[in-house]
């Protein structure tokens, strides 16, 4: 048996949120990352460095780290594979430890996106001018990502990642960017890939046909096989652009209970399979989106029989139609529903209601001044997320009042200069008839 992992770096927080038509507030990413290092994932993708409204989140959960908040889940950014995001990235984000370097690798997206202007040796060089700028910047991990890798000739994808590990890149990064690939060819190019670097490899695999999470685990076993440890890229519930990302709950599952892993491929042993029910069910409410009824582990009907065949052989023996316990999950408690007087706290909510909120949470405040103080970060973030606040989010903001303070503050880009400065100064004088 190797000793290589499997290890899971999570892209809800940077892939994930970009689904179209969706997204997240930054105190549900935020709530998303205690929980993933609750669940003792091994990293989380949270954002976008270059990104200015990303700042003050990016920051202050970096400030999560240092209080010990977070503690397994290592925080990346990621950033295009150019000297100067990673010189902005670290500008704008100074404890920025763990980065992705991303760059186009197939001849489709150099010349339909660089429009000629490229070479591969043009990306190449990109690439390394960018891992030795992180390096100056003093990141620990670096990784280096092949956008549409999976159309990408494997020679190359061979030659940049071996020239990326030369300037001191870490990973590579095989990014299946239209869901292209089945399980076999992914097999097949991760081990070639992993065999001739002899880099960590990690597998970030769309929906487009249905084959994520196979791909995924198939493109794990392909890196173990040949030496190495892999990362599987995942987002909760499979959010993602498009059809999604592999799913973070399948793939855990694949790797822990399919007929080829099963206690031969070892994952990363921080991990807690019991978290995965609160997980999921945090961020399907703060995307809006429920989860399928028949999604895999946690979906409503997961663990639900009906035909007469599989409910008596269930009753009798629940591996007769249970490949694992729902209670592995963390599912089984019961979860009670409020159906008579219900006193919540919100963006208009008084103190009165606001304490016997905390009260249910066993949560006294010193004095007047934290208790009003919390009420108005309480308000603020429900206008912060448009939803009802969950306990987490309220046992949050009490904890660490000032990191939610500045997760929850935006600054918007506004430089009145030029064309912009003439129209607004005219529309001050002359405003327009009508914007409806």
């Amino acid at each position: 048996m190797t000793d290589n992992r499997i290890y899971f770096v999570d892209v809800t927080n940077r892939d994930g949120v970009q689904t179209s038509r969706l997204g997240l507030a930054k105190l549900q990413k935020t709530i998303i990352n205690l929980m993933l290092d609750d669940m003792g994932i091994t990293q989380s993708e949270f954002g976008f460095p270059t990104t200015q409204h990303e700042l003050n989140y990016l920051n202050g959960n970096l400030e999560l780290v240092k209080r010990n908040a977070i503690k397994t889940t290592k925080l990346s950014g990621w950033m295009r594979g150019i000297a100067s995001d990673v010189e902005q990235s670290f500008k704008n984000v100074p404890d920025l430890q763990y980065v992705n370097l991303s760059q186009s690798t197939s001849e489709q997206m150099i010349n339909g996106k660089y429009l000629g202007k490229k070479t591969p040796d043009d990306i190449i060089k990109m690439t390394k001018e960018a891992v030795e700028c992180a390096i100056d910047k003093g990141a620990k991990i670096i990784g280096v990502n092949a956008e549409d890798a999976s159309r990408s000739d494997l020679d190359y994808l061979i030659k940049y990642a071996t020239e990326a590990k030369k300037s001191g890149a870490h990973r590579f990064r095989y990014c299946d960017t239209l869901g292209f690939e089945d399980p076999q060819t992914t097999y097949d190019r991760i081990y070639k890939i992993a065999k001739a670097t002899q880099m960590s490899i990690e597998l970030h695999y769309h929906n487009d046909l249905g084959m994520a999470t196979a791909c995924s685990v198939m493109g794990a076993r392909a890196a173990i096989d040949a030496g190495v440890d892999a990362y599987i890229n995942t987002a909760i519930n499979g959010m993602g652009e498009r059809a999604g990302n592999a799913d973070l709950v399948s793939c855990l599952l694949a790797c822990l209970k399919s007929a080829g892993f099963k206690n031969k491929y070892q994952i990363d042993e921080n991990i807690k399979l019991d978290r995965a029910w609160q997980l999921a069910k945090y961020t399907a409410y703060a995307f809006g989106v429920d989860i399928p009824i028949n999604q895999p582990a946690v979906g409503d009907n997961a663990f639900a029989h009906e035909s007469g065949i599989h409910a008596d052989g269930a009753l009798k023996d629940r591996r007769n139609y249970e490949l694992y316990d729902f209670e592995e999950l963390g599912r089984g408690e019961p979860e009670i529903i409020e159906t008579g007087r219900m006193i919540t706290t919100g963006e208009y909510g008084g103190i009165k209601g606001f304490r016997n909120v905390y009260n249910n949470l066993e949560i006294e405040f010193k004095d007047e001044h934290e208790a009003r103080n919390i009420l108005e970060l309480a308000r603020y973030a429900n206008v912060h997320t448009q939803k009802p606040l969950t306990t987490s989010e309220l046992r949050f903001i009490y904890y660490y009042p000032d990191v939610a303070a500045r997760v929850m503050t935006v600054s918007p880009y506004y430089d009145p200069i030029g064309a912009i400065k003439e129209r607004v100064e005219h529309q001050i004088a002359n405003p327009p008839k009508s914007i409806i």
